[in-house]
């Protein structure tokens, strides 16, 4: 078996870190029970790129388990957990090629080594795959039936491409199940990504002002989360609507062009580039700390920092501090990548539960009706979604009514009113 891991010998640890996450993986476990009793993916070939974590594991255990040929790649070059990439080789006997801190060029031969496997069915986590499958292995595109995605960034590149006419298979948009975005993204992304703050900096958030840019699924979660714990906070946001909402929420909205002259914390979570540019890091605070947790490290201009900085250095393991032209400091966490992962380990078990239930089922669906989709990006059937509502409510010992049959009928007529 081909592999590419830091070292096989961490594997000790890592299998410990993949039990402790399949505790809080209830909903995954249950299917992974029916995988194991109906074997629904067998003959299928997989190729995934996935944040390579311990949650991830358990996903691509539930997969091989249902009889797929499973194959694993890192989609982003800060995110793999080296000790849980080696015991999915070693323990799980599933190829991966991931090690924490690779650099671009060895972040894309792995791309490559996990296309060699002639997937039938990719699993993304930010389109890299998609992309390079459409553009430098185009030969292995007649292999392909389906896909999924698991981000706003995949998705926003997906759909753009179906636009275009390019996309050459049908996606489902695992992202944006309400069982994923509304509890991933909301409640994964707000509680991770303060993790990895405290993580990196040890500073205290209580009293600060906090600037959230971006106010989505991803940034209302750290809105909330950075307000639980004290500090006063600020959204930047170019939609209107988006803006009302976080105003009616209780937060402050402001220009980043004002926002920059106020923040303590900054974090991007809006999926678009240059978020935050060079004039608004010379109108920062002495000390203010600049974050992302949006896919790629797109969102905040690191080149304009690098080229307007005095100086630089690395004053933390995860925080490079840049000394600017007015003599002030500002801190970079995790190289502009995503800090929840960079610093920390991302979502916790029982939010990617929802997540990685609907990766599983979606691929289970793809198989089965992979002729009758068209080179389209799909939502995941509503029934899918609800299942996993369902299976997460009695996982946690949760009873809700069900419709009365007058109840019902009163829903689908219109002959009664008032």
């Amino acid at each position: 078996m081909k592999y590419h891991v830091k070292d096989i010998n961490l594997a000790k640890q890592g299998r410990l870190r993949i039990e402790w996450a399949n505790e809080g993986m209830p909903v995954l476990n249950s299917i992974k029970e029916r995988f194991m009793k109906t074997k629904p993916l067998k003959g299928l070939k997989l190729s995934a790129c996935l944040h390579i974590t311990s949650e991830t594991a358990n996903l691509a255990d539930t997969l091989k388990i249902g009889g797929a040929d499973v194959v694993l790649c890192a989609s982003n070059p800060l995110s793999t957990q080296d000790d849980v990439a080696a015991s999915i080789v070693k323990d799980l006997r599933i190829p991966v090629f991931a090690i924490k801190g690779e650099d671009n060029r060895t972040y894309y031969s792995h791309i490559n080594a996990a296309l060699d496997h002639r997937p039938m069915i990719t699993m993304d986590d930010g389109a890299d795959l998609v992309s390079t499958l459409h553009t430098a292995r185009r030969k292995n595109l007649d292999d392909v039936i389906g896909g999924t995605e698991e981000t706003t960034t995949g998705v926003i590149r997906l759909r753009s491409m179906a636009k275009k006419g390019v996309l050459a298979y049908p996606i489902i948009a695992v992202n944006d199940a309400d069982t994923k975005h509304f509890f991933d993204n909301r409640y994964g992304t707000g509680q991770s990504t303060i993790d990895g703050i405290l993580r990196a900096t040890n500073r205290m958030i209580a009293g600060t002002n906090f600037v959230v840019c971006g106010y989505g699924w991803c940034g209302r979660g750290v809105a909330s989360r950075a307000n639980g714990m004290g500090a006063r906070v600020i959204v930047t946001e170019v939609d209107p609507l988006k803006a009302i909402e976080a105003t009616m929420d209780g937060y402050t909205v402001k220009p980043m062009s004002e926002a920059a002259k106020m923040g303590d914390f900054f974090v991007t979570v809006t999926g678009d580039i240059n978020v935050i540019r060079k004039e608004h890091f010379l109108l920062m605070e002495n000390g203010a700390v600049i974050c992302n947790s949006g896919h790629f490290n797109v969102e905040i201009d690191i080149p304009a920092l690098e080229k307007i900085a005095r100086k630089k250095r690395r004053i933390r393991e995860f925080v490079d501090e840049y000394t600017l032209p007015n003599k002030r400091r500002v801190n970079l966490l995790g190289e502009g990548r995503l800090i929840n992962l960079a610093a920390a380990e991302g979502h916790p078990p029982a939010v990617m539960d929802m997540s990685f239930a609907n990766q599983a089922l979606s691929v289970e669906y793809i198989l089965k009706n992979s002729k009758k989709l068209k080179k389209d990006v799909y939502n995941v059937p509503q029934d899918i979604d609800r299942e996993i509502a369902r299976l997460k409510l009695a996982s946690m010992g949760i009873k809700i009514d069900r419709l009365t049959r007058e109840q019902k009928e009163y829903l689908t007529s219109w002959e009664m009113g008032t």
